[in-house]
């Protein structure tokens, strides 16, 4: 019997960029087969292929034993393959309805939208598949992990039987991703066939019947999780052996950096998100703000970088007071920030690699004189930066929005630690990044802090907070449960501090 979907010396090539090379991939009925790759290594562009959004170079595509041609996803979705991105395609302002049946919308008299019938399928497809939703809801007021529900009951409704998943698990705490596996397996129980887009090893092993590693737009080999390690896994990934655990040495705590005393913020909604928070950072030393998603990070976050403005409390840096002071203000006075949304808040993405190394002391000299920028000196110094940062961009005038996510996050890590800094705030410094991404990233942190920068990471990865920690904190609805030393603290003990549990 051929296999569900065979794709066979898929070829894709971009200006300078040879994103597909030669690929060979199969995928049985009822398996779950995890394509697995750093940033840039071509996983994307050959799903955006199979789904009909872009056309290989070179190449062909079998269904069931059959060559087909894919012009575009309404092909695709015809030949039952369908595909959930990592951005997710949905329209907030639209139920949840509204939303399945854009594009395959089905009429009462042929005039009146069906949203009963719709409503109706909707259900039975939620109770068959254990993808609790309800059909009535706007989008705008789901959970993320709700909205992923969502696009799968999409895919399931046009009767797709070939799942892509675009790395499905980005935006999920750790309870939804657990629950989200449920579903794959359910589905793949089911007989539904499954790509599974990732670069998160652990998920791999956990979820994965078939590993199909891509490195360099390659197939570098195809095994199983009982066949592999985590670690050769990694190192498939990336041509080399990577430390997957922080190598650092003991801290050596000096004088105290930043305090936060009471401090309360409020949410966008006008609702107290955190709430009498206090505590303290050294020169010398990693603090970790473990939590789910969620519950405070991001207000608390705003509110030390001038983003937002506290509403109770003080804020001190080196004993000086700047509640409430300006973003500009608190970078001059030695804050580093690695904002959680790079693309939203820490990159200006249709400005080249060189100008978003400079955004923030463009003003100022050798960057400026008298008000007007010294482009060459911009230029110089951002090759200098991309070759010490191992930035890896066609051009330093390539838009940075054509870089990976990888590459894009080294671009900010590059500008806020080529100055001298006295604090770092670095929120989920390697949120969808790849094992050779956060192996850089985790060393230069902890460089940093070797060199008497005080650090407050904050990170819903508990694995990341507990190996880059020197003392962690750990946040629930706005408030401080409790601040452990890293060496002592326990996953459960943690883990139950995160569910608002608080020790005896």
């Amino acid at each position: 019997m051929p296999p569900v979907l065979e794709l066979r010396g898929i070829t894709k090539a971009f200006p300078g960029v040879l994103a597909n090379d030669h690929i060979n991939l199969t995928l049985e009925e009822g398996e779950i087969h995890a394509l697995l790759g750093e940033n840039g290594a071509g996983k994307t562009t050959l799903m955006n292929i199979l789904y009909g959004l872009y056309s290989p170079d070179e190449g062909e595509i079998f269904v069931r034993g059959r060559r087909v041609e894919i012009r575009s996803p309404g092909d695709a979705i015809a030949l039952g393959i369908g595909m959930v991105h990592q951005h997710f395609m949905l329209v907030p302002v639209l139920t949840v309805t509204e939303n399945v049946m854009l594009g395959v919308e089905s009429t009462r008299n042929g005039i009146f939208l069906n949203r009963a019938a719709a409503a109706r399928r909707i259900r039975e497809i939620s109770r068959q598949h254990g993808l609790e939703v309800d059909p009535d809801a706007l989008v705008k007021t789901l959970p993320v992990g709700v909205q992923q529900r969502v696009e799968i009951i999409k895919l399931l409704y046009r009767q797709a039987d070939i799942l892509i998943m675009d790395e499905p698990t980005a935006v999920l705490t750790p309870q939804e991703v657990e629950e989200l596996f449920k579903v794959i397996r359910s589905l793949a129980d089911q007989g539904k066939s499954i790509i599974f887009i990732t670069h998160k090893l652990k998920e791999v092993m956990a979820i994965a019947d078939r590993i199909t590693v891509l490195r360099n737009g390659r197939v570098v080999g195809t095994t199983t999780p009982s066949q592999t390690t985590e670690e050769q896994l990694a190192s498939m990934m990336v041509g080399r052996e990577v430390l997957l655990r922080v190598n650092k040495a003991p801290a050596r705590p000096g004088e105290t950096v930043l305090e936060v005393e009471n401090l309360e913020v409020l949410d966008d909604r006008g609702n107290p998100a955190v709430r009498g928070v206090s505590f303290e950072v050294r020169a010398g030393e990693v603090l970790g703000i473990a939590g789910v998603q969620g519950n405070g990070q991001t207000e608390l976050v705003e509110a030390l970088t001038g983003l937002r403005a506290p509403l109770a409390g003080r804020v001190r840096i080196l004993g000086k007071e700047f509640t409430s002071a300006h973003p500009r203000w608190v970078l001059e006075r030695g804050v580093a920030h690695v904002p959680e949304d790079r693309q939203k808040d820490g990159l200006v993405l249709s400005f080249p690699v060189a100008e978003n190394l400079v955004l923030n002391t463009y003003y100022i000299s050798p960057f400026a004189r008298r008000g007007v920028l010294e482009q060459e000196v911009i230029l110089t110094v951002a090759e200098q930066r991309a070759r010490e940062f191992d930035i890896r961009t066609p051009s330093i005038l390539t838009p940075v929005v054509n870089l990976s996510g990888g590459n894009q996050q080294k671009v900010i890590v590059a500008r806020e630690f080529s100055r001298p800094i006295r604090l770092l705030i670095a929120s989920q410094p390697t949120r969808g990044l790849d094992v050779g991404s956060i192996e850089y990233i985790h060393r230069r942190i902890v460089e940093k802090r070797d060199e008497g920068c005080a650090v407050l990471l904050v990170s819903p990865e508990l694995d990341e907070v507990m190996s880059l920690s020197d003392r962690i904190a750990v946040m629930y609805e706005g408030q401080i449960m409790d601040i452990l030393p890293a060496g002592r603290a326990t996953k459960e003990e943690i883990g139950l501090l995160m569910a608002g549990v608080r020790r005896e």
